[in-house]
């Protein structure tokens, strides 16, 4: 693969990882919640979401996919079902982040990261955007090293990118500002959580 097709591959990756959506929903939750090391844990965690998906491309995915469109819906639907789920919960969550913390309520690095997996496997719009976007550069190189950087390149943007949101957020400086208005961002994630969920279902 040359330098310049990589500096594409790079620029399309991190395009994808800037743009809000549950993601960025779900670092922010937990890097307000549970501090630095939650962060890091949701955002690398969702890094291999993101690796795995273009593992899964590299070998075919996206053909499979086409083939099967009962596959992919059944995957949109779990997706769809995941982001409600968590929608609702933020909406019903009975204080913010920050009132969480003082009651000791801390949630832990397993549960950061496990939702931070979740929520890119389970997110129908990374499946397209792999499959609709990504697939395109599995022509540059068929060679083991090509494929490896094909994989490796969207793993490491997306978890070096939500680790620089994760220290923007866990700075004492932002998390002080942030608190007063903690209970209001759990509410603003539940609806945009709920939103995308039905717009979800509304696309198939």
């Amino acid at each position: 693969m040359s330098i310049s097709a990589w500096f594409s591959l790079f620029a399309v990756c991190l395009l994808g990882a800037m743009s809000p959506g549950p993601s960025l929903a779900m670092v922010t939750k937990h890097s307000l919640a549970g501090g630095r090391l939650n962060g890091f844990a949701t955002a690398w965690a969702h890094a291999v979401g993101i690796g795995i998906y273009a593992f899964l491309t590299v070998i075919g995915l996206s053909i499979v996919l086409h083939k099967a469109e009962w596959l992919f819906e059944s995957i949109s639907l779990a997706g769809a079902f995941y982001l409600a789920y968590l929608g609702w919960k933020s909406i019903r969550s009975k204080g913010g982040v920050a009132d969480r913390l003082k009651e000791g309520k801390k949630v832990s690095v397993l549960q950061s990261a496990k939702e931070g997996i979740l929520i890119s496997s389970l997110n129908p719009k990374i499946a397209l955007f792999f499959m609709a976007l990504f697939s395109q550069f599995i022509s540059l190189g068929h060679d083991w090293m090509s494929r490896g950087i094909l994989v490796a390149t969207p793993f490491l943007v997306d978890g070096l990118w939500y680790t620089v949101i994760t220290l923007l957020l866990s700075s004492a400086v932002v998390t002080e500002k942030l608190r007063s208005k903690a209970v209001l961002i759990d509410r603003l994630s539940g609806v945009i959580l709920l939103g995308l969920a039905v717009r979800v279902v509304a696309t198939l």
